[in-house]
């Protein structure tokens, strides 16, 4: 078959291909990054604050370190099922598309290639055996001389991304600016 828009078609579906693997991939990365807040009480009263809501958060504490003034929680982030679905149907309705694609190209083909469709489920199944996991967050509270009477801590927390969004706005604390 001779159709001139074929061949960008074929590029531009391959591209797509391509995308959506790593789109697939992306799911399952790791966002750990670190935050430092400035929280306002005495220290006691902060490191009570966060062991609640970590708490609270199913987590479990995993280690203190008092030279460093270090406390490390751990717990484990389950995968997300609608998400392991969108991602199952994302990968099914690309795998058409480029089964569709490579129909035109392959006419004798074209009775096998929509089984590239069920290479959909796959995707779901890589997600959900990668995103479960263990994730640990690691906090670390100091004193910071304030010029009132209210005392001030920096709490620098290093966790999933969307943890610390989590954590900022559920304890409402600010973030440090120098």
């Amino acid at each position: 078959m001779d159709i001139p828009v074929l061949g960008s078609t074929v590029f531009l579906t391959i591209l797509l291909t391509v995308g959506l693997f790593f789109f697939i991939r992306a799911s399952v990365k790791d966002r750990t990054q670190i935050l430092t807040l400035q929280a306002e009480g005495e220290q006691p009263t902060v490191l009570e604050q966060l062991q609640n809501y970590f708490v609270e958060r199913s987590y479990r504490l995993a280690a203190v370190d008092a030279a460093s003034n270090q406390v490390t929680y751990e717990g484990f982030v389950r995968p997300s099922l609608p998400l392991a679905i969108f991602l199952s149907l994302l990968a099914g309705v690309g795998m058409l598309c480029l089964a569709l694609v490579l129909a035109l190209l392959f006419p004798s083909a074209a009775n096998i290639l929509p089984v590239l469709g069920l290479l959909g489920p796959l995707a779901g199944f890589f997600y959900w055996n990668r995103a479960g996991r263990v994730e640990t967050v690691a906090l670390q509270v100091e004193s910071l001389e304030s010029e009132n009477e209210t005392p001030l801590n920096l709490v620098k927390v290093t966790a999933h991304r969307d943890e610390l969004r989590e954590l900022q706005r559920s304890l409402k604390f600010l973030p440090y600016e120098e």
